[in-house]
């Protein structure tokens, strides 16, 4: 097969395999310490979590970033992605230390968010230099095939670290402080991992970059009012962007109402128990959803060649108007579960195109700017969706209402996306 023919050419490049062993430790830490922050927030006995709660959460955590995140971009073109890595992710694991620290205090719930906010803001800089970064690594016939295999990884891997925290915290320790602290120890190795890459290698190339924060600060305005410019020049990456906020949003809005229902509609007990039976079956809705992003990665390079990246985007937000309605309605494990599998592949697939059409479009020197836009985008949806879901959610979870919503926003995603394609074809 041809794919497997392509993995593992991409696999014998030293240098993509060190840049995909940093993406991996990454994000396994990501999965440990968001697992480690549902349990505390979502799942603890004494907290009586609602819709509105997850979407105050998810507002503190994603917001602030969202406002700086453009910002944050501009100095990414001009820092030394290899150094972001390297130093982004020793702040992390010191600030998840910190978090433990908070934990174990019972800490006020401002100060914790405000520890679990600077952890997040710094992990949108390595996200974003991981994507800005990988076309320094691979050429350009292969990059498809590289943003299947490293994103796809990177978001297995956090879904293995999800599981690797569920299983600490259900078998080994009642201390979610314990599982973030293993998150911290990962972002240690992540770093490590990073010093195996030259400090240029990542680029952006020295002659674009400015020595000095100040310098850079100062001229971040026009930074990002010239990564805007460039954007708009490049109609194809705004059409995708656009097109993966609405499928972002629905992700988010079936992500809050799945953890509504393992916490209240799916266990009889609201105590220990019930705490205990609610994070298994998130953690099976986690692994099953991770498996359609593996999936998705396995599919993706194929279709992306058979119908084009606007084509498989197609495909696959038409095949979720139609499943998502199907499996969810009925609000019963089984089918919402294979729900969270069609949800997986719905979502990774039309991301490694989106990823593919903006890297290709958008030159090198744009890329941070771009993709930390990209990021912001991802949060405003996301938070979007949660306080949508605060607003439509009963307790328990159930509400045809937001799921046959959602999919009215998948067919109007695809509609548009088949116009476009057809647009493009006959150009």
């Amino acid at each position: 097969m041809s794919v497997v023919r392509d993995l593992r050419v991409l696999l014998r490049l030293p240098d993509f395999r060190r840049l995909l062993s940093v993406r991996l430790l990454s994000q396994s830490a990501d999965g440990v310490y968001q697992v480690a922050l549902a349990a505390y927030v979502v799942f603890s006995p004494e907290k009586q979590t609602s819709p509105a709660a997850i979407a105050s959460a998810m507002a503190v955590l994603l917001l602030p970033y969202s406002v700086v995140g453009p910002f944050a971009g501009v100095l990414l073109d001009r820092w030394s992605r290899r150094q972001v890595f390297l130093y982004g992710n020793v702040l992390r694991a010191v600030l998840a230390a910190c978090t433990a620290l908070l934990i174990v205090g019972s800490a006020p719930d401002w100060i914790f968010y405000a520890s679990a906010l600077s952890v997040t803001a710094v992990n949108r800089f390595v996200l974003s230099g991981l994507s800005a970064a990988l076309p320094r690594v691979v050429d350009a016939d292969r990059l498809v095939i590289a943003n299947s295999l490293s994103p796809t990884a990177g978001t297995l891997a956090a879904t293995l670290g999800g599981g690797l925290a569920f299983c600490v915290r259900l078998l080994g320790s009642d201390s979610d402080a314990v599982v973030v602290l293993l998150g911290a120890v990962l972002y240690l190795c992540s770093a490590l991992a990073s010093l195996r890459m030259n400090q240029e290698l990542l680029g952006p190339e020295p002659e674009l970059r400015q020595p000095r924060l100040g310098a850079a600060l100062a001229s971040t305005a026009y930074g990002l009012r010239d990564g805007l410019r460039h954007l708009r020049e490049h109609r194809s990456a705004v059409r995708a962007l656009a097109s993966m906020t609405v499928l972002r949003f629905c992700f988010g809005a079936l992500t809050v109402t799945v953890l509504m229902l393992c916490r209240y509609a799916w266990t009889e007990e609201p105590a220990r128990s019930g705490e205990a039976d609610g994070l298994a079956l998130l953690g099976l809705a986690a692994g099953l959803s991770g498996a359609g992003f593996f999936t998705a990665a396995v599919l993706t390079p194929w279709a992306a060649k058979r119908w084009g990246p606007y084509g498989w985007m197609v495909v696959c937000t038409a095949s979720a108007a139609v499943l998502v309605p199907a499996l969810w309605l009925p609000f019963s494990p089984v089918p919402v579960l294979i729900g969270a599998f069609v949800l997986g592949l719905a979502t990774q697939g039309p991301k490694i195109a989106t990823d593919t059409v903006v890297q290709s479009a958008v030159d090198d020197a744009y890329r941070g700017r771009v993709f930390s836009l990209y990021d912001v985008l991802f949060n405003v949806a996301f938070v979007g969706a949660a306080a949508t879901a605060a607003l439509v959610l009963p307790t328990d979870g159930r509400s045809a209402a937001l799921v046959l919503g959602v999919a009215v926003l998948y067919a109007a995603v695809a509609a548009a996306l088949f116009r476009w394609n057809r647009q493009k074809e006959r150009a």
